[in-house]
């Protein structure tokens, strides 16, 4: 992996800072809409389930862009590090497992994100 001037330039560290950002802002919406509308709680996995989509895109298209070479790693890595991070404060601080298999879910973490970062990658100049 290269080396980068600011850390601030990382493209790992510039790609989770946008996946847990969107999960974070979604989270606050999220509630929002249950607390103060008419929003079931009936329709939240299905909203968790395309918020966890686009953070791993977007956070696997920013890593990519920034990257420049390889964007298909850099996406991908987001998409282990995102998985792995559920999994450990789910079994930390809530004691409990991924509803889903936590090895299908960080394939589909890391696909989704592999294809942000070869995206991100193809869009630098």
């Amino acid at each position: 992996m290269a080396e980068y001037k600011s850390k601030l330039r990382s493209p790992l560290l510039l790609g989770q800072l946008i996946i847990w950002g969107i999960i974070t802002l979604t989270s606050f919406f999220i509630a929002f809409l249950l607390r103060y509308t008419s929003f079931e709680s009936v329709q939240v996995p299905m909203l968790a389930y395309a918020t966890n989509f686009v953070s791993l895109l977007l956070g696997g298209f920013i890593s990519g862009r920034f990257a420049r070479a390889k964007g298909w790693l850099y996406g991908g890595i987001q998409g282990i590090i995102y998985a792995l991070l559920l999994v450990i404060i789910g079994f930390l601080a809530f004691d409990t497992s991924l509803i889903i298999n936590p090895l299908l879910f960080t394939i589909c973490a890391f696909g989704l994100s592999a294809i942000g970062g070869i995206v991100g990658v193809n869009t630098t100049k």
